[in-house]
């Protein structure tokens, strides 16, 4: 279904003229320099292709994306492309002579009598000029070269390069393009039926990399393949154990790594280890980035810049577009859903595809593919789920993965990072609208029980997106229990009439706290620090203890009765001489203590008018 999916979306990106996609038998690959050759196969000059691209709040040279001759697959041996490779092939320099000294000379001879081959069937002077360098350069004074040594250092990286005549580029001549395509027609493979095509058609025994990944290998790793007899089965080999056609297999990973390229104008986003890319069987544009809206809000906040020709244009001040967006995010004007859709009346299918690096392989962590109007739907269902009262208002309205990860990370670890699995399980509920992982919500609880209040490295123990996390994931778990009991306190704000013995003890906790603060005032040490913890699990333990200390707060404080009232009326509901306070709560019942207290700690700071009119978020075309 992967594969199939993208195959199809190749051909869309094809005819897209916009799109500067390789066509069959070719390869869209980074380039960073230029041989400049004369007639004689003389070389002229080098010249830098690099281009400056923002990477976070810098600019940064990167190698110019151009088509050339498909890329064969690196393996252990020595296989060389055609008129596009690496320093070691094309110049016969390396830094790696010190392992192996003829490293860089191997690969040169096997490069020059490839190309020479090719190149003579070709009656062009930009071939004979090619033919005339590889024959007359000489490795071992490529170093001492006057065109190379300044630039010797860069091009040791393992940059590719391109051959360059009378101001063109050798690849794009049209005699050797006819040359390399009349080549890969005649090549002679073994036929069998495409697993993705159905189509019966040469097989692919080695599959192109997929570069782009997150942490993967930055050579590129393989989505698709067998590399050992272990894998392998009824003596199949590589490729023979999942027959896919070389057309099929061109088709995906060069849609593929389009999807991850910085050529793709809807971008990749990563969530924990996982890169995530997306894309719909249209060729309008507007879907994507429409589902990147509604993911992460704060990224659409920013716009985007105009060149002068009309065309998307990076932005040059990337410090000054974060401050703005940050500012956006801050303020967080409800999300225009229709905004988003505006313009896309047809429903296509839709699809998110997350990856993770597994070794010089990919992990799939998730893939989901339907209409666009389902995914939409999915993904707003979450953001009402996760509908809370806020204690500020320039909390977002809209909690995206990212804030809910964040809230799994203690602030105090070395190497802060959300769990793998989870980011993963965690997006795919959304989009398939079930159950949130319990993972999340253990790695919440745990992370109330760990936390205290600390301002100076922004750590709330119980704070705005930690209660909406407990009450969407009580939610959807009991959502087909209608008439369970805990439904009647998992909303947005306080319900003073709910009786449910857990939510009542944390409102009560959250009262008992504001005594504290109103006789003692600032503290080092209060009660939610000392006693939340062990009230949450064991109440039976702990409230006789709070309830005889609250007296003395009460006797000290300025408006000790209304708090002495407020109490009352927060034990009557429990009514303790007929229900006792439990003496251990279960994990549900702490999540459900835990909004009890945010609640009704919420609420102390909420004026009248505002009580009143507290409504959620205006969710347009759910």
């Amino acid at each position: 279904m992967i594969l199939q999916s993208l195959a199809r979306y190749y051909e869309i990106l094809l005819n897209d003229p916009e799109c500067e996609i390789a066509p069959p038998g070719y390869s869209s690959t980074g380039v960073s320099f230029a041989l400049n050759l004369s007639e004689s196969g003389e070389l002229l000059d080098v010249f830098p292709l690099f281009k400056l691209e923002p990477r976070g709040k810098q600019m940064v040279e990167v190698p110019r994306r151009m088509i050339v001759p498909e890329q064969v697959k690196k393996t252990s041996g020595i296989n060389p492309n055609y008129l596009c490779e690496n320093c070691a092939h094309i110049l016969g320099l390396s830094d790696k002579e010190a392992k192996d000294p003829e490293y860089a000379l191997k690969r040169f001879e096997a490069f020059r009598e490839w190309n020479i081959e090719m190149l003579r069937q070709v009656n062009c002077a930009s071939a004979k000029a090619v033919i005339a360098f590889l024959q007359t350069y000489n490795p071992a004074y490529g170093r001492d070269h006057p065109k190379l040594i300044p630039l010797l250092d860069t091009i040791l990286k393992g940059g590719n390069l391109v051959f360059m005549y009378k101001g063109g580029f050798v690849h794009e001549e049209p005699a050797i393009r006819k040359a390399w395509e009349l080549n890969q027609a005649g090549r002679h493979a073994f036929p069998i039926q495409c697993l993705v095509s159905g189509e019966v058609l040469p097989l692919a025994r080695l599959h192109p990399s997929i570069k782009g990944i997150r942490d993967a290998n930055p050579t590129g790793a393989t989505l698709v393949g067998f590399n050992a007899r272990a894998y392998e089965s009824y003596h199949r080999e590589q490729g023979m154990n999942s027959p896919v056609s070389e057309k099929a297999a061109f088709a995906y990973t060069t849609a593929l790594n389009y999807l991850l390229s910085t050529s793709n104008e809807n971008r990749k986003f990563s969530i924990g280890d996982t890169t995530v890319v997306y894309w719909a069987e249209s060729e309008k544009k507007g879907y994507a980035k429409a589902f990147l809206g509604l993911c992460l809000p704060e990224i659409l906040e920013g716009g985007t810049d105009k060149d002068e020709e009309g065309k998307t244009a990076r932005d040059k001040e990337p410090e000054k577009r974060l401050k703005k967006v940050a500012e956006k995010v801050r303020r967080v004007q409800a999300m225009d859903v229709s905004r988003l859709l505006e313009g896309l009346s047809d429903n296509p299918r839709f699809y998110v595809l997350g990856l993770a690096p597994n070794a010089a392989r990919i992990s799939v962590r998730f893939f989901h593919g339907e209409p666009f109007d389902k995914i939409v739907e999915k993904i707003m269902k979450h953001y009402v789920d996760l509908e809370m009262i806020k204690e500020y208002e320039d909390q977002p309205s809209y909690l995206t993965i990212r804030h809910i990860l964040d809230e799994t990370i203690s602030k105090n670890a070395a190497n802060p990072q959300a769990s793998p699995l989870l980011a993963g399980s965690l997006f795919r509920a959304i989009l398939d609208n079930t159950p949130y992982p319990a993972a999340l919500y253990n790695a919440i609880i745990n992370r109330i029980r760990a936390d205290q209040d600390d301002s100076k490295k922004y750590i709330k123990k119980i704070g705005y997106t930690r209660a909406a996390i407990i009450k969407a994931y009580l939610m959807r778990k009991y959502r087909n229990q209608p008439n369970h009991s805990i439904q009647e306190v998992l909303v947005m704000s306080l319900n003073e009439k709910s009786t449910h013995p857990a939510y009542v003890l944390g409102r009560l906790f959250a009262v008992l706290e504001k005594a504290q603060k109103e006789a003692i005032g600032d503290m080092n040490a209060s009660i939610k620090d000392r006693y939340f913890t062990s009230a949450c699990a064991s109440p039976a333990s702990v409230f006789p203890v709070l309830l005889r200390l609250s007296q003395h707060h009460i006797s000290k404080a300025e408006y000790g009765y209304a708090i002495d009232n407020r109490i009352e009326k927060i034990l009557n509901l429990l009514d303790v001489e007929k229900n006792p306070i439990p003496s251990h709560l279960s994990l549900d019942e702490q999540g459900i203590f835990v909004l009890g207290y945010y609640h009704q700690r919420t609420d102390f700071y909420k004026s009248n008018a505002e009580k009143e009119t507290a409504e959620a978020p205006s969710f347009d075309n759910q």
